[in-house]
């Protein structure tokens, strides 16, 4: 099974995860399906995403990278 695991800032938690929810039709288009949202300290958070199709899932990276949204991004394999 493939992961992808994001990981970026959002001071204002609310505003990032309505942004988030927004993107949703966008994301499953990806072949992404979210596990797990996590947040962190100083604003940090974590979202974890199945990935059924790994090109699609690269393109969407690509697109949220150049509309300039700040976050690294690693694709995993389960072990």
């Amino acid at each position: 099974m493939t992961q992808l695991l994001i990981q970026t800032s959002a001071p204002d938690y609310t505003a990032w995860k309505a942004a988030f929810d927004a993107e949703g039709e966008n994301i499953a288009a990806a072949s992404l399906n979210t596990l797990q949202i996590w947040k962190g300290d100083a604003g940090a958070v974590l979202v974890l995403f199945e990935v059924a199709d790994r090109k699609n899932a690269q393109a969407w990276l690509d697109k949220q990278s150049a509309f300039g949204r700040g976050y690294r991004a690693q694709f995993l394999e389960t072990a």
